[in-house]
């Protein structure tokens, strides 16, 4: 911010500067969010969460890869409250695994699964999906997706205040977005790495590195590590390849 803008910050009335956002400084504006569950990415994000009532686009080489991980602890906190609806799924590419979701506080009771084969129909399903008072939040794979499309669904979630997370290929990245928050995720052996393309603030140049499984998993998969010998066996592509620990069931999509 310059020292004009900041100037004339300071002329004005307390009730108005506060109100009013400096270019320069992470957003912090009185908007509904709902904690990620990471404090390393809660710190990074404006408002400390996923915002709510605006589109949060996630985009990925694989489109399974980490996605649950990384929004899981909300998605667990949003169905707390007994009066909440569904997480309702749209063109998930992977079935989510129930007894996993459910270990880390999503009932699979809780999920509405969405299976449509044109972009059209599932565009029309997360529309429908966000205009219905009942339902906690969307998450929805829409690759084909275009800008237009995408504001009407960020227009749509504004109506009731829902979280709204959409995945799309890392292609995307070169294409305009209205989403108020767009991250790219990747990893690196047993991190997430979270990358901030788009925020109400100043570019975060550095990842935000987050644990690629829950604790729990961890913990019980730490006593099981091959040696050396058995690690040698596998290629680290194998390792890559591999779906994550909640997906498991191929859907039909």
């Amino acid at each position: 911010m310059s020292t004009a803008s900041r100037l004339c910050l300071a002329a004005m009335p307390a009730s108005l500067s506060s109100q009013v956002w400096g270019g320069a400084e992470l957003g912090a504006a009185p908007e509904l969010v709902l904690p990620s569950g990471f404090a390393a990415l809660d710190a990074a994000l404006p408002g400390g969460g996923w915002p709510l009532g605006s589109l949060v686009e996630v985009l990925q080489a694989q489109p399974e890869q980490h996605v649950w991980q990384l929004l899981l602890p909300a998605l667990a906190q949003a169905v707390q409250d007994v009066k909440a609806g569904p997480v309702v799924l749209v063109g998930a590419p992977l079935q989510p695994f129930g007894p996993s979701l459910a270990a880390q506080g999503l009932p699979s009771q809780r999920l509405l699964c969405v299976h449509a084969d044109k972009p059209a129909a599932r565009l029309w399903a997360a529309e429908q999906a966000l205009r219905c008072a009942e339902v906690a939040a969307v998450l929805a794979w829409l690759p084909q997706a275009l800008g237009p499309q995408l504001r009407r669904l960020h227009l749509a979630a504004q109506q009731q205040g829902r979280l709204l997370v959409v995945v799309r290929a890392l292609g995307a990245a070169a294409e305009s977005s209205p989403a108020r928050l767009r991250l790219r995720l990747d990893s690196v052996q047993d991190q997430m790495r979270v990358h901030i393309l788009k925020r109400r603030g100043p570019p975060q140049e550095a990842a935000v590195l987050l644990p690629a499984r829950a604790q729990r998993l961890t913990a019980l998969l730490a006593p099981r590590k091959p040696g050396a010998a058995a690690a040698a066996s596998f290629s680290p592509r194998q390792t890559a390849d591999r779906s994550h620990a909640l997906d498991r069931t191929p859907a039909r999509v």
